[in-house]
C-alpha cells in the first residue's frame, strides 16, 4: 500500500437524542452498546489501517460527546494506536449540552485541538421542531468553557429550515458572529427519507427563499472577516477545515466506523449502516473501483466546491492532462459557467449557489 494516507474520520453513532433532520447512522446511547462497538472499532481500525502518520483525525457522529469519561478513555486508548503528526489537526464533534469542563479538558489533554460544535439554530420553535434544546446564553457559555481550553472551534448554522424567515436567519447570524468564533459551517436543509422530517411529510422551502438565505449569509460573514472558502464553508484568521480539505481536495482518507466512507488505493467505500454486521466484523456495504477517468471527475467535482477552485498546475502534474484544452472544459469555458484566473479553475463567484448545474454537466467528462 501506498503510505500517502494522512486524514482519519472516526463515526461514533451514539446520541442522547435523535434530531428530526439527521440521516446520518445513529442510534440512541446505551452504555453496553458503546462498550460493544468500540471494541468493533478497535478490530477495525487494527485490520486496516497501515501505521501511516496522520495529519487530520476527525471524530464525528452521531455525537461523540454524549460518551461518558470512562467510555472516552477507551476510545483514545485506540486512537493512541494511531501514528499522529506533532502539527495534528484534531477534530471532536460535540453537543452543546453534553459540555461539561471535565469532559473538554480530557479532551484538551488528549490532543483535540479543534471542537465542532452543533449549534444549528437559537430560534425556540425550530430548535423544538428539531429536537434540540439550547439557548444563546448556554451556548454563549458552553464556548467560553471550551476557549478556556481549545481556541479553534466551528459551529453549524441550519438555514431553509421549514417555516424559516430572513428575520429569523439574520437573527441568528448576530448571534453566531456574536460567539466570536473562526469557523463557521452552513447547511441548506436537505429533507433525506427515512428523517422525522420526511416520515412527517414536511416540505422544502421554496427555491427563491433558499436562494435570499444563502446570499443573506454569505454577504453577512465575509462584511464580518470570514473568508467564502468553500461552498457552504467560512473562516477566519485562516482556520480553514484541514480535514474536510483532504475531501475537496480528492485526497485519500481512512473512514472507520459504522457508515464511514473513506478512499485509498483507487477504492472508495461505505461501511455498513447495519449494527449487527459491524459488531460481527462484516464491514464494507459499497465498494467502487476508481478508475482514472472517475479520479478526474471526483477531482473536478470535489475541488470546484471551492471557492478558490482547481490549481490547473498541480493537475496537470497529477494527471499530465492541460485542463484547459478538455473539449467540455472549453465548452463550459465558453458559456461562461467555468473561469479562469490566476491559473485556477472555479466557478464564477456569482454562479456559485447553481455549482451544482455545472457539476452535472462535468459527469460527461470525456
Amino acid at each position: 500500500m501506498e503510505k500517502d494516507i494522512k486524514s482519519v474520520y472516526i463515526h461514533i453513532p451514539f446520541c442522547s437524542n435523535i434530531c428530526s433532520y439527521c440521516d446520518f447512522a445513529k442510534m440512541f446511547y446505551n452504555h453496553d452498546m458503546v462498550l460493544k462497538y468500540l471494541k468493533a472499532l478497535e478490530k477495525e481500525i487494527n485490520e486496516k489501517y497501515q501505521n501511516e502518520l496522520i495529519e487530520t483525525l476527525y471524530i464525528g457522529g452521531g455525537t461523540p460527546s454524549c460518551l461518558n469519561i470512562d467510555e472516552l478513555k477507551v476510545l483514545f486508548a485506540i486512537i493512541k494506536k494511531i501514528n499522529l503528526s506533532k502539527n495534528l489537526e484534531f477534530t471532536f464533534e460535540c453537543n452543546v449540552n453534553d459540555i461539561s469542563e471535565e469532559k473538554i479538558a480530557f479532551l484538551s489533554t488528549n490532543g483535540v485541538n479543534r471542537i465542532s460544535l452543533g449549534v444549528q439554530t437559537f430560534n425556540e420553535e425550530i430548535l423544538k421542531n428539531m429536537h434540540r434544546s439550547h439557548n444563546y446564553e448556554e451556548v454563549k457559555s458552553k464556548i467560553s468553557l471550551i476557549k478556556k481550553y481549545i481556541n479553534n472551534i466551528n459551529v453549524d448554522l441550519i438555514y431553509a429550515y421549514p417555516n424559516m424567515t430572513i428575520d429569523i436567519l439574520t437573527d441568528d447570524l448576530e448571534k453566531f458572529l456574536s460567539l466570536n468564533v473562526d469557523h463557521i459551517s452552513t447547511y441548506s436543509l436537505i429533507i433525506e427519507p427515512h428523517t422525522l422530517l420526511s416520515i412527517n411529510n414536511v416540505s422544502n422551502i421554496n427555491e427563491d427563499l433558499d436562494y435570499l438565505m444563502y446570499k443573506t449569509i454569505i454577504e453577512k460573514l465575509t462584511q464580518n472577516g470570514f473568508k467564502h472558502y468553500e461552498i457552504s464553508n467560512f473562516a477566519r484568521n485562516n482556520r480553514f477545515s484541514k480535514h474536510n480539505l483532504t475531501y475537496w481536495n480528492n485526497l485519500e482518507y481512512y473512514g472507520f466506523g459504522l457508515n464511514a466512507s473513506g478512499y485509498m488505493k483507487n477504492i472508495r467505500y461505505t461501511n455498513t449502516r447495519s449494527m449487527s454486521n459491524y459488531l460481527a466484523s462484516i464491514y464494507e456495504y459499497e465498494k467502487e473501483i476508481i478508475t482514472k477517468k472517475d479520479k478526474i471527475i471526483y477531482e473536478l467535482i470535489l475541488g470546484l466546491r471551492k471557492i478558490d477552485g482547481i490549481d490547473l498546475d498541480n493537475f496537470k502534474i497529477k494527471y499530465n492532462i492541460e485542463l484547459e484544452e478538455n473539449k467540455l472544459i472549453k465548452k463550459l469555458l465558453k458559456e461562461n459557467k467555468l473561469e479562469i484566473k490566476n491559473r485556477k479553475l472555479k466557478i464564477p463567484y456569482q454562479n456559485i449557489y447553481v455549482e451544482n448545474e455545472v457539476l452535472v454537466e462535468l459527469l460527461d467528462y470525456e
